[in-house]
Protein backbone atom coordinates (compact mmCIF):
# COMPACT_ATOMS: atom_id res chain seq x y z
CA UNK A 1 0.00 0.00 0.00
CA UNK A 2 1.59 3.64 -1.47
CA UNK A 3 1.00 6.69 1.11
CA UNK A 4 -1.37 7.85 -1.73
CA UNK A 5 -3.39 4.86 -1.20
CA UNK A 6 -3.02 4.78 2.95
CA UNK A 7 -4.44 8.52 2.58
CA UNK A 8 -7.33 7.59 1.14
CA UNK A 9 -7.79 4.76 3.60
CA UNK A 10 -7.51 7.31 5.86
CA UNK A 11 -10.09 9.78 4.35
CA UNK A 12 -12.87 6.63 4.37
CA UNK A 13 -12.27 6.30 7.82
CA UNK A 14 -13.48 9.69 8.65
CA UNK A 15 -16.33 9.40 6.16
CA UNK A 16 -17.59 6.41 7.59
CA UNK A 17 -16.99 7.92 10.96
CA UNK A 18 -19.03 11.25 9.92
CA UNK A 19 -22.02 8.90 8.27
CA UNK A 20 -22.18 7.21 11.45
CA UNK A 21 -23.02 10.33 13.09
CA UNK A 22 -19.42 9.91 15.36
CA UNK A 23 -17.58 13.41 13.92
CA UNK A 24 -19.57 15.95 13.10
CA UNK A 25 -17.08 17.62 10.39
CA UNK A 26 -16.68 18.49 6.52
CA UNK A 27 -14.70 15.31 5.11
CA UNK A 28 -11.72 17.10 4.39
CA UNK A 29 -10.18 16.67 1.00
CA UNK A 30 -6.88 15.00 1.96
CA UNK A 31 -5.10 13.04 4.35
CA UNK A 32 -1.45 13.63 5.52
CA UNK A 33 0.36 10.36 5.48
CA UNK A 34 4.08 10.09 6.54
CA UNK A 35 6.49 7.61 8.24
CA UNK A 36 6.34 7.89 11.90
CA UNK A 37 8.54 10.81 13.63
CA UNK A 38 9.70 10.25 17.14
CA UNK A 39 7.98 8.76 19.59
CA UNK A 40 5.73 6.84 17.06
CA UNK A 41 5.47 3.24 15.90
CA UNK A 42 4.29 1.54 12.82
CA UNK A 43 4.56 1.69 9.00
CA UNK A 44 3.00 4.87 8.66
CA UNK A 45 1.58 7.74 10.84
CA UNK A 46 -1.15 10.66 9.95
CA UNK A 47 -1.97 13.49 11.55
CA UNK A 48 -5.64 13.81 10.59
CA UNK A 49 -7.48 13.55 14.55
CA UNK A 50 -5.47 16.85 15.35
CA UNK A 51 -6.97 18.69 11.63
CA UNK A 52 -10.27 17.60 12.86
CA UNK A 53 -10.14 18.93 16.25
CA UNK A 54 -11.51 22.05 16.07
CA UNK A 55 -14.26 21.43 13.67
CA UNK A 56 -15.39 18.26 15.68
CA UNK A 57 -15.39 20.13 18.82
CA UNK A 58 -13.82 17.43 20.40
CA UNK A 59 -9.52 16.78 21.82
CA UNK A 60 -7.62 15.26 19.08
CA UNK A 61 -6.97 12.40 21.01
CA UNK A 62 -10.53 11.66 21.43
CA UNK A 63 -10.89 12.07 17.78
CA UNK A 64 -8.21 10.21 17.02
CA UNK A 65 -10.29 7.15 19.57
CA UNK A 66 -13.28 7.52 16.84
CA UNK A 67 -11.50 6.67 13.83
CA UNK A 68 -8.84 3.96 15.17
CA UNK A 69 -12.07 0.97 14.82
CA UNK A 70 -12.19 2.39 11.15
CA UNK A 71 -8.95 2.29 10.16
CA UNK A 72 -8.32 -1.31 12.38
CA UNK A 73 -10.95 -2.77 9.54
CA UNK A 74 -9.69 -1.58 6.42
CA UNK A 75 -7.68 -4.17 4.20
CA UNK A 76 -4.27 -3.97 4.49
CA UNK A 77 -4.04 -2.82 8.04
CA UNK A 78 -3.10 -5.04 10.46
CA UNK A 79 -2.91 -2.31 14.24
CA UNK A 80 -3.37 1.59 14.03
CA UNK A 81 -1.46 2.93 17.87
CA UNK A 82 -2.49 6.42 19.22
CA UNK A 83 0.37 8.40 20.00
CA UNK A 84 1.20 11.73 21.87
CA UNK A 85 -1.76 14.07 21.36
CA UNK A 86 -3.55 11.98 18.60
CA UNK A 87 -1.65 10.83 16.27
CA UNK A 88 -2.71 7.47 14.31
CA UNK A 89 0.07 5.28 13.93
CA UNK A 90 -0.72 2.34 11.18
CA UNK A 91 0.80 -0.91 10.95
CA UNK A 92 -0.04 -2.66 7.64
CA UNK A 93 -0.30 -6.54 6.75
CA UNK A 94 2.25 -6.90 5.03
CA UNK A 95 0.74 -10.08 2.94
CA UNK A 96 -2.06 -7.67 1.87
CA UNK A 97 -0.07 -4.63 1.18
CA UNK A 98 1.65 -7.16 -1.43
CA UNK A 99 -1.10 -8.53 -3.10
CA UNK A 100 -2.03 -4.60 -3.08
CA UNK A 101 0.13 -3.53 -4.66
CA UNK A 102 0.97 -6.11 -7.22
CA UNK A 103 -2.45 -5.91 -8.31
CA UNK A 104 -2.26 -2.39 -8.27
CA UNK A 105 1.00 -2.37 -10.99
CA UNK A 106 -0.73 -4.85 -12.76
CA UNK A 107 -4.15 -2.91 -13.56
CA UNK A 108 -2.59 0.16 -14.57
CA UNK A 109 0.66 -1.60 -16.29
CA UNK A 110 2.61 0.97 -18.08
CA UNK A 111 1.10 3.91 -16.32
CA UNK A 112 1.48 2.72 -13.10
CA UNK A 113 2.35 5.83 -11.04
CA UNK A 114 1.13 8.33 -13.12
CA UNK A 115 -1.15 11.32 -10.77
CA UNK A 116 -2.15 14.67 -11.10
CA UNK A 117 -0.01 16.35 -9.20
CA UNK A 118 0.67 19.08 -11.83
CA UNK A 119 -3.05 18.81 -12.95
CA UNK A 120 -4.07 21.93 -14.73
CA UNK A 121 -0.17 23.03 -15.24
CA UNK A 122 1.47 24.58 -18.00
CA UNK A 123 5.27 24.16 -17.63
CA UNK A 124 7.28 26.36 -19.45
CA UNK A 125 10.79 24.61 -20.41
CA UNK A 126 13.30 27.17 -22.17
CA UNK A 127 16.26 25.57 -23.81
CA UNK A 128 19.39 26.39 -25.54
CA UNK A 129 19.98 25.07 -29.28
CA UNK A 130 21.54 22.03 -27.55
CA UNK A 131 21.47 18.31 -27.79
CA UNK A 132 21.44 17.33 -24.06
CA UNK A 133 19.59 20.14 -23.24
CA UNK A 134 16.94 18.91 -26.34
CA UNK A 135 16.48 15.50 -25.14
CA UNK A 136 16.00 16.41 -21.42
CA UNK A 137 13.74 18.82 -22.46
CA UNK A 138 11.96 15.94 -24.90
CA UNK A 139 11.88 13.62 -21.89
CA UNK A 140 10.27 15.80 -19.60
CA UNK A 141 7.11 16.95 -21.63
CA UNK A 142 6.18 12.68 -20.87
CA UNK A 143 7.06 12.61 -17.87
CA UNK A 144 5.14 16.33 -17.13
CA UNK A 145 2.60 14.67 -18.80
CA UNK A 146 2.01 11.21 -16.20
CA UNK A 147 1.24 13.95 -13.34
CA UNK A 148 -1.54 15.79 -15.24
CA UNK A 149 0.93 18.41 -16.23
CA UNK A 150 1.52 20.03 -19.56
CA UNK A 151 5.17 20.62 -20.42
CA UNK A 152 5.69 23.33 -23.22
CA UNK A 153 9.58 23.34 -25.08
CA UNK A 154 10.74 26.68 -26.25
CA UNK A 155 14.00 28.09 -27.60
CA UNK A 156 13.87 31.40 -25.70
CA UNK A 157 15.48 33.54 -23.13
CA UNK A 158 15.92 33.79 -20.31
CA UNK A 159 16.59 29.99 -20.47
CA UNK A 160 15.32 27.86 -17.66
CA UNK A 161 16.95 24.16 -18.10
CA UNK A 162 20.28 24.11 -18.93
CA UNK A 163 22.13 20.62 -18.13
CA UNK A 164 25.81 20.62 -18.98
CA UNK A 165 26.50 20.01 -22.87
CA UNK A 166 27.93 16.71 -23.49
CA UNK A 167 31.70 16.42 -24.71
CA UNK A 168 30.69 15.06 -27.78
CA UNK A 169 28.25 13.87 -30.46
CA UNK A 170 26.20 10.73 -28.64
CA UNK A 171 24.16 10.23 -32.02
CA UNK A 172 27.16 7.37 -33.10
CA UNK A 173 25.69 5.19 -29.52
CA UNK A 174 22.72 4.98 -31.35
CA UNK A 175 19.43 6.56 -29.77
CA UNK A 176 18.65 4.22 -26.71
CA UNK A 177 22.25 4.55 -25.44
CA UNK A 178 22.60 8.17 -26.70
CA UNK A 179 19.30 8.96 -24.87
CA UNK A 180 20.44 7.12 -21.60
CA UNK A 181 24.15 8.75 -21.26
CA UNK A 182 22.48 12.10 -21.78
CA UNK A 183 19.46 11.64 -19.52
CA UNK A 184 20.82 8.99 -16.40
CA UNK A 185 23.65 11.42 -15.14
CA UNK A 186 21.86 14.54 -12.87
CA UNK A 187 22.12 17.99 -15.12
CA UNK A 188 25.01 19.81 -13.30
CA UNK A 189 27.05 16.50 -14.59
CA UNK A 190 28.95 16.28 -17.56
CA UNK A 191 27.49 12.87 -19.72
CA UNK A 192 30.36 10.52 -20.50
CA UNK A 193 29.80 9.74 -24.06
CA UNK A 194 31.57 6.05 -24.09
CA UNK A 195 31.29 2.44 -26.22
CA UNK A 196 30.71 1.33 -22.24
CA UNK A 197 26.50 2.16 -22.72
CA UNK A 198 26.93 -0.48 -25.59
CA UNK A 199 28.44 -3.58 -23.70
CA UNK A 200 26.27 -6.38 -22.77
CA UNK A 201 27.67 -7.23 -19.27
CA UNK A 202 26.22 -5.97 -15.60
CA UNK A 203 28.87 -3.04 -15.49
CA UNK A 204 26.75 -1.20 -17.68
CA UNK A 205 23.21 0.05 -16.04
CA UNK A 206 21.32 -0.02 -19.07
CA UNK A 207 22.18 -2.95 -20.25
CA UNK A 208 20.33 -4.32 -16.76
CA UNK A 209 17.43 -2.76 -16.92
CA UNK A 210 16.77 -3.78 -20.55
CA UNK A 211 18.02 -7.14 -19.61
CA UNK A 212 15.65 -7.04 -16.58
CA UNK A 213 12.95 -6.10 -18.48
CA UNK A 214 13.48 -8.99 -21.28
CA UNK A 215 14.06 -11.74 -18.51
CA UNK A 216 10.48 -10.56 -17.05
CA UNK A 217 8.80 -11.14 -20.23
CA UNK A 218 10.77 -14.52 -21.07
CA UNK A 219 9.62 -16.04 -17.40
CA UNK A 220 5.70 -14.74 -18.31
CA UNK A 221 6.89 -16.98 -21.63
CA UNK A 222 8.46 -20.05 -19.86
CA UNK A 223 5.57 -19.76 -17.56
CA UNK A 224 2.76 -19.99 -20.18
CA UNK A 225 4.50 -23.28 -21.89
CA UNK A 226 4.24 -24.47 -17.98
CA UNK A 227 0.19 -23.86 -18.13
CA UNK A 228 0.35 -21.43 -15.31
CA UNK A 229 -0.04 -17.46 -15.31
CA UNK A 230 0.61 -15.07 -13.10
CA UNK A 231 -1.68 -14.47 -10.11
CA UNK A 232 -1.08 -11.75 -7.01
CA UNK A 233 -0.68 -13.94 -3.72
CA UNK A 234 1.70 -13.98 -1.02
CA UNK A 235 5.46 -13.65 -1.01
CA UNK A 236 8.41 -15.59 0.93
CA UNK A 237 9.68 -12.45 2.89
CA UNK A 238 12.82 -11.88 1.98
CA UNK A 239 15.41 -8.97 1.90
CA UNK A 240 15.44 -9.24 -1.92
CA UNK A 241 11.45 -9.06 -1.84
CA UNK A 242 11.28 -6.05 0.51
CA UNK A 243 13.64 -4.31 -1.83
CA UNK A 244 11.89 -4.74 -4.87
CA UNK A 245 8.35 -4.36 -3.14
CA UNK A 246 9.96 -0.86 -2.28
CA UNK A 247 11.11 0.17 -5.38
CA UNK A 248 7.66 -0.56 -6.76
CA UNK A 249 5.89 1.44 -4.31
CA UNK A 250 8.61 4.14 -4.61
CA UNK A 251 7.81 4.43 -8.46
CA UNK A 252 4.98 6.81 -8.17
CA UNK A 253 6.68 9.38 -5.92
CA UNK A 254 9.96 9.20 -7.94
CA UNK A 255 7.89 10.06 -11.35
CA UNK A 256 6.23 12.94 -9.43
CA UNK A 257 9.87 14.32 -8.04
CA UNK A 258 11.14 13.79 -11.27
CA UNK A 259 8.19 15.86 -13.32
CA UNK A 260 8.33 18.82 -10.06
CA UNK A 261 11.76 18.91 -10.38
CA UNK A 262 12.33 18.70 -13.76
CA UNK A 263 15.02 15.61 -13.08
CA UNK A 264 14.66 12.41 -15.76
CA UNK A 265 17.72 11.36 -14.20
CA UNK A 266 15.58 10.41 -10.99
CA UNK A 267 13.39 8.33 -13.12
CA UNK A 268 17.08 6.75 -14.84
CA UNK A 269 18.68 5.87 -11.88
CA UNK A 270 15.23 4.40 -10.04
CA UNK A 271 14.98 1.70 -12.57
CA UNK A 272 18.09 0.74 -11.95
CA UNK A 273 17.00 -0.09 -8.47
CA UNK A 274 13.96 -1.63 -9.91
CA UNK A 275 15.97 -3.67 -12.48
CA UNK A 276 18.90 -5.06 -9.75
CA UNK A 277 16.11 -5.90 -7.35
CA UNK A 278 14.09 -7.66 -9.96
CA UNK A 279 17.56 -9.69 -11.18
CA UNK A 280 17.70 -10.73 -7.17
CA UNK A 281 13.88 -12.51 -7.04
CA UNK A 282 13.95 -13.83 -10.77
CA UNK A 283 15.37 -17.23 -10.08
CA UNK A 284 12.92 -18.33 -7.72
CA UNK A 285 10.00 -17.27 -10.21
CA UNK A 286 9.95 -21.03 -12.16
CA UNK A 287 9.08 -24.13 -10.99
CA UNK A 288 12.37 -26.17 -10.30
CA UNK A 289 13.19 -30.01 -11.08
CA UNK A 290 9.93 -32.19 -10.63
CA UNK A 291 8.01 -29.09 -8.66
CA UNK A 292 4.78 -28.54 -9.91
CA UNK A 293 3.67 -24.87 -10.43
CA UNK A 294 1.61 -23.89 -7.09
CA UNK A 295 -0.13 -20.45 -6.16
CA UNK A 296 3.60 -19.16 -4.67
CA UNK A 297 5.00 -19.71 -8.20
CA UNK A 298 1.90 -17.67 -9.63
CA UNK A 299 2.21 -14.85 -7.31
CA UNK A 300 6.25 -15.03 -7.73
CA UNK A 301 5.53 -14.48 -11.38
CA UNK A 302 2.54 -11.65 -10.98
CA UNK A 303 5.82 -10.33 -8.87
CA UNK A 304 7.74 -10.61 -11.83
CA UNK A 305 5.70 -8.97 -14.52
CA UNK A 306 4.78 -5.88 -11.91
CA UNK A 307 8.58 -5.13 -12.23
CA UNK A 308 8.23 -5.18 -15.92
CA UNK A 309 5.47 -3.07 -16.51
CA UNK A 310 7.42 -0.36 -14.41
CA UNK A 311 10.49 -0.75 -16.54
CA UNK A 312 8.81 -0.97 -19.25
CA UNK A 313 6.87 2.06 -18.51
CA UNK A 314 10.03 4.28 -17.27
CA UNK A 315 12.16 2.88 -20.30
CA UNK A 316 9.00 4.37 -22.79
CA UNK A 317 8.86 7.90 -20.54
CA UNK A 318 12.90 7.76 -21.00
CA UNK A 319 12.63 7.46 -24.81
CA UNK A 320 14.41 4.04 -24.99
CA UNK A 321 12.65 0.65 -26.14
CA UNK A 322 12.28 -2.24 -24.04
CA UNK A 323 13.07 -5.59 -25.89
CA UNK A 324 11.11 -8.47 -25.36
CA UNK A 325 14.37 -10.34 -26.29
CA UNK A 326 17.20 -9.66 -25.39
Amino acid sequence: MTPVELSRTVLRAVRRAVEAGELGVVVPGRAVVTVPGAGGCGDYATNIALELARPAGRASRQVAEILRPYLRGAPGVADVAITGPGFLNISLDQAAVTRTLVSEVLRHGSRYGHGDALAGQVVELRVPYDTRAEVVADTLVRIVGTQGGRAEVRHAEPVNLRPVPAPEDPALLGSDAARWALLHPAPHDRPRITADHLVQRESNPLFRIRYAHARTRALSRNAAALGYTGAPGDLRDTAVTQSLLAALADHPRVLTAAATHRSPDRLARHLVTVADAFLGHQHTVLPLGDEKPSAAHRARLAFAEAAGAVLAGGLSLLGISAPEHL
